[in-house]
């Protein structure tokens, strides 16, 4: 265990198949209207470069202010926001594939800290993501709601 140094900084990923056109996807990110249908409550607005909105996860009582970065229409949407040890950088790429569905990646990075703490991070953000996009395609191919955020972290129950 003497060689358990990190290389570079962690970055989290993960990504999913959705079988909608990437102009739904997109819009399912961007839109608080429908991303409230999966992941958070509430949105103060659309996603917008230079503008800064905040969600909320009322189930939970959190509230965080998320500056949107870079959009790329149906390409990209780059956001930053307060992440485990300061502002990290979370950016969706989509890709459309020919069929008419869309495969749609989330990475976080920017962490600083120990070894360990990286390591614990990367596997929080990956695990939330992936839980994030699971739910996505949830809702955008069958119109169910699974409520993983809720369902995730039930009140009364600490990891």
């Amino acid at each position: 265990m003497d060689n358990m140094m990190l290389s570079r900084t962690p970055i989290a990923k993960t990504g999913m198949l959705i079988r909608r056109p990437v102009e739904d996807v997109f819009e399912a990110i961007v839109n608080p209207a429908i991303t409230s249908k999966f992941w958070f409550s509430k949105g103060s607005g659309q996603l917008e470069t230079g503008k800064t909105v905040r969600w909320e996860w009322e189930s939970h009582d959190v509230s965080i202010e998320v500056t949107v970065k870079a959009i790329e229409p149906n390409r990209l949407v780059r956001i930053e926001w307060p992440g485990y040890s300061g502002p990290t950088e979370i950016e969706w790429t989509f890709r459309a594939i020919p069929d008419g569905t869309t495969f749609v990646r989330v990475q976080e990075s920017g962490w600083t800290g120990d070894g360990d703490k990286l390591v614990r991070y990367v596997a929080d953000s990956t695990q939330g993501f992936a839980l994030m996009l699971a739910g996505l395609k949830a809702f955008l191919e069958h119109d169910i709601q699974l409520n993983l955020t809720l369902d995730r972290y039930p009140e009364g129950i600490e990891e």
